[in-house]
């Protein structure tokens, strides 16, 4: 003996019921077969909503009732051989005219009672298995249908009625012993009781139907088919790498489906657990698909979890006071309230104080449910030992579910961290005390978010998946996606790691794509994005709500340095390649490093001091490993190194400027390199990330500009050089006669930073550098007489953009 269940999505039209019709034939060869189906897909609904606008008086419900009998009708047609159409037809007709009868009495009574309501709705499951059985019929020549409501006998209670099962698995058991037939069809859903007046088990019933019938009758399986191929760790139109879970225990698989698991009903489970029957998950339309099979015992699948699912739309109710303590009762009162309205309770969690208890309840209950507990609390809210009831609505209840979660111990601890790092709050925590399930309670808009980063961590062993947004695709940030776009396999390989760029900027223009924009053509893309806005690209960064998000900032601009606490606020990666946050006041560069712990986010900047060599990052090591900075001796502007390294009378100074400046070594306007101005921020952001607090003005300039050269345009900067040329020759001639080079260096020690042009000597530690190199000197407790030096590239797109790329990488393995 076998039951299958057909589901809505698998008899919604004439042609996903022919492949039912082959997996009843190919199935029903081997053993007696009963089918239970559902109602055409919508039908349901449409009932419902025909039922409703009747009662409201609106008679637009006779043009949807003519819809559905045309849907019917013509399924009926498509299905059936035209010789056998006409009994079926009339059948067809005849009951479509039954269901306009009583839409017509709701219409003229202007009322709608629970049980006229399943009175209708019975109608779509009566109708499919009648059109189902007649198909059959024609196609293999036998088919017996049995009306489930002469079988299935349940209370009174309209619209979610409760089974009786001693008298139901008499009766389920004397009709089958009795009949001759080996394949049976029923209408799911649809039951009676004692009075023999209709009844239905709740949406989604058809599955409980068939659950009830394999444990009346000790079937060998019970199959449920529905659109997917099996239970899946988690809700495909969500995630989008989730993965068919092969085997799931009865308790597992109750547990999801009571969290939102859609593809079975929750009290499908209970009448074949006892029994020990196995349930298979399968797939209409992928019937070779092994799908999912429900047991006593599953084997393990490499992790403690076995999917995560979620609850939408509930409200939490919150009973607090301080007059709740050491009072026994309160928690009997709040819930014989609920039941009193009948409410059902989705969550519970109370605490240890006593002081307070919460309960999550569908929200379309939350104001009924706010009404019957005040009242109920009418006294004690009166004399202030209890607050009103406090609701919030707009929240979710996400669960891990898995029988081995009680052997594994730190998966809270994981569920947990994962959530923080993606700055999902946590409203409320429960876990059962079978240690199967923990659920949490946040809000609505971070569902989706947090289901990825959940799957991810627990299910994912292929790769990270990463969301990068962009603001600067100029020199370095051209070159960065080009860097990105070449590293993609090698990260994927190497380090599991996949960054999509989710969002582009540039000065005039802004692209998004959550699933990572094509790097093929990203320029042509953004040329077509829409105009660039920076509140409005922090703005969608935020409202998107991606998982593992990386803010970089690959510009010289000010207003989008402003951006950064806002950005972090959200649990959103800084990566800054842009000096001017940290080298603002002192205020905000420390409230973003304080943002950055608080909100257990990244705020990386390596590059802003010497390109992509790792000056910073050493420099945090030797604090964070107990060593203390006594002095700091640097050359940190690769321009300038590169211009003096370069100059020697021979061609004018202003022309090796616009040489450095030509391949790129410079800051967008070249008198923030020469000013020394570029050098000034550099020096503060390393003696700030020494632990010192420190502003611009105390620092000392001893720049080598005159004053004219500094006013006006780039291009009278250039101008102005020209005129002074002497001046600069002066300097250089200078530097010849003292044997040394000229070095603009930057210098730290005993609370004071200056920065200028000094004359290096060969025996001095700055003298060997060439070319655009930068060289930072660490004095410390530990380097005392030899520093630690750092020395290379600091200048250049591509090397800039590698360290910007390095940071990204830092951030996502964080």
């Amino acid at each position: 003996m076998q039951v299958l269940k057909f589901g809505g999505s698998s008899v919604a039209n004439a042609i996903n019921i022919s492949k039912v019709a082959e997996i009843v034939k190919d199935k029903s060869t081997a053993t007696k077969t009963i089918v239970v189906v559902s109602a055409l897909g919508g039908i349901t609904d449409t009932l419902l909503l025909c039922s409703s606008l009747a009662a409201k008086g609106d008679e637009t419900y006779k043009q949807k009732l003519q819809e559905a009998e045309q849907r019917h009708l013509q399924t009926v047609k498509e299905l059936i051989p035209i010789t056998q159409q006409s009994s079926v037809l009339s059948w067809v007709k005849t009951t479509c005219n039954e269901i306009e009868d009583i839409c017509n009495g709701i219409f003229l009574l202007g009322e709608l009672s629970e049980r006229t309501k399943d009175r209708i709705v019975s109608y779509g499951e009566l109708l499919s298995s009648q059109i189902i059985a007649a198909k059959l019929k024609a196609e293999l020549g036998a088919c017996e249908w049995v009306d489930a409501r002469q079988i299935i006998t349940t209370n009174s209670n309209f619209g979610s009625a409760s089974v009786d099962f001693a008298v139901t698995n008499k009766k389920i058991a004397d009709y089958f012993k009795a009949s001759k037939a080996n394949l049976f069809i029923l209408p799911g859903f649809i039951s009676a009781d004692a009075n023999g007046i209709g009844t239905t088990l709740g949406r989604g019933g058809s599955d409980y139907t068939a659950a009830i019938l394999a444990g009346a009758l000790n079937a060998d399986v019970l199959e449920i088919w529905t659109d997917v191929s099996g239970m899946m760790t988690a809700d495909p139109r969500i995630v989008k790498n989730v993965k068919i879970i092969p085997q799931i225990s009865y308790q597992e698989a109750m547990e999801l489906s009571h969290f939102g698991a859609k593809v079975i009903y929750p009290p499908t489970i209970q009448p074949v657990m006892s029994k020990g029957i196995p349930v298979w998950v399968k797939n209409t339309f992928a019937p070779q698909d092994a799908g999912t099979v429900i047991q006593q015992d599953a084997t393990q699948n490499g992790t403690s979890i076995r999917g995560i699912s979620s609850i939408n739309k509930v409200a939490l109710l919150m009973l607090e006071g301080s007059g709740m303590v050491g009072i026994p009762g309160f928690s009997k009162r709040l819930f014989e309230a609920l039941a009193s309205k009948k409410i059902n309770v989705i969550i519970i969690t109370q605490s240890s104080s006593e002081h307070s208890i919460c309960v999550g309840v569908d929200e379309a209950n939350g104001d009924e449910a706010k009404k019957a507990i005040d009242d109920t609390f009418a006294y004690e809210i009166e004399t202030k030992k209890v607050n009103p009831l406090i609701v919030e609505k707009e929240v979710s209840i996400i669960a891990l579910v898995g029988d081995n979660m009680k052997s594994h111990p730190g998966i809270s601890g994981k569920m947990f961290g994962t959530l923080g790092r993606n700055g999902v709050n946590v409203r409320v925590i429960a876990q059962g005390s079978s240690e199967r399930n923990i659920s949490a309670v946040i809000s609505v808009h971070d569902v989706k978010k947090a289901i990825n980063v959940l799957h991810e961590e627990f299910f994912e062993t292929v790769y990270k998946e990463v969301h990068l947004f962009i603001a600067g695709v100029g020199n370095v940030g051209s070159k960065l996606v080009a860097q990105l776009a070449h590293q993609h396999k090698y990260l994927l390989d190497n380090l599991r790691l996949k960054i999509n760029i989710a969002g582009l900027a540039n000065s005039k223009k802004m692209l998004f794509n959550n699933d990572g924009i094509d790097l093929n053509n990203w320029k042509e893309l953004l040329d077509a994005g829409e105009p660039m806005n920076m509140a409005s690209f922090v703005q969608t960064i935020q409202s998107k709500n991606l998982r593992n998000s990386i803010f970089a900032d690959v510009t010289a601009n000010e207003e989008v340095a402003t951006y950064y606490d806002q950005l972090l606020q959200k649990s959103i990666s800084v990566v800054a390649c842009n000096k001017i946050a940290c080298s603002s006041s002192y205020g905000y560069y420390k409230k973003l490093k304080n943002l950055a712990t608080e909100f257990n986010t990244s705020f990386l900047f390596e590059t802003n001091v010497g390109a992509s060599l790792p000056i910073i990052g050493t420099l945090n090591d030797l604090l964070r490993s107990g060593d203390k900075v006594n002095k700091i001796e640097a050359v940190l502007s690769g321009t300038l190194n590169f211009v003096f390294n370069n100059y020697d009378g021979t061609k004018s100074f202003a022309s090796v400027v616009k040489q450095a400046q030509d391949e790129g070594y410079t800051e967008p306007d070249p008198r923030l390199d020469l000013s020394g101005k570029d050098v000034m921020r550099k020096i503060m952001i390393l003696v700030r990330e020494s632990g010192e607090q420190i502003e611009m003005d105390d620092i000392t300039n001893n720049t080598f500009m005159p004053a004219e050269c500094m006013t006006g345009s780039v291009a009278d900067f250039y101008k102005s050089m020209e005129k002074n040329e002497a001046h600069f020759k002066k300097i250089y001639d200078a530097a010849v006669k003292d044997d040394s080079k000229l070095k603009f260096v930057a210098k730290y020690e005993n609370g004071k930073a200056s920065v200028g042009l000094q004359h290096i000597t060969p025996q001095q530690d700055l003298y060997h550098l060439y070319g655009k190199d930068n060289v930072v000197l660490f004095f410390t407790d530990r380097y005392k007489d030899q520093p630690l030096v750092v020395k290379g590239a600091g200048a250049g797109a591509e090397v800039t953009a590698s360290g910007v790329f390095a940071d990204i990488i830092r951030a996502s393995r964080a």
